[in-house]
């Protein structure tokens, strides 16, 4: 009888925990470099990922090309070709992560998230408060050396993946 109601004790507590770690959120520390980022950049809409899945919705028909955008001229001013380039689809583990980079004077002036995992809500809260970072710090490095952000490390791993694959063909 002690067995059994000790049994059912350390299965109680087990529960417990795993739906207190279950419903934590998650810990996003900010890289370094992005200390001077103000707080809004990663201020969410009421759903919480209002712009990014209007964006990964639209664009959806140019994820399936995989290939570059229009690279109309050569520019001795940076590194790149001017033009829009879109990188090949990394996974993510919850989702796949693709980007696509605008360089405007050979510089990385935007980027955007044609596709990232958005089917969970943690994933979405995650990547609410990551992507305005990836997108920052790429933008101030120019290439695709940025910290991963913490909470977000496949995301991040992914869209370094993406990134580097979408530079290459500028």
């Amino acid at each position: 009888m002690k067995k059994v109601i000790l049994g059912l004790g350390v299965l109680g507590i087990y529960a417990v925990y795993s739906l207190g770690v279950r419903h934590q959120r998650p810990v996003i520390l900010k890289p370094s470099s992005l200390s001077n980022v103000p707080a809004k950049t990663i201020a969410t809409g009421s759903n919480g990922s209002a712009n990014n899945s209007s964006q990964s919705s639209s664009n959806s028909g140019s994820t399936s090309s995989g290939g570059s955008g229009s690279s109309s001229t050569s520019t001795s001013n940076g590194a790149y070709q001017d033009g829009t380039y879109v990188g090949s689809a990394a996974n993510a583990y919850y989702g796949n992560v693709q980007v696509s980079v605008s360089i405007s004077g050979g510089r990385i002036t935007d980027v955007k998230f044609l596709q990232y995992p958005n089917t969970h809500p943690t994933s979405v809260y995650i990547n609410s408060q990551a992507i305005p970072y990836l997108k920052q710090e790429t933008i101030q490095s120019q290439n695709a050396n940025v910290q991963i952000i913490s909470g977000a490390t496949f995301t991040s791993e992914a869209f370094i993946q993406s990134l580097q694959s979408a530079l290459s063909k500028a």
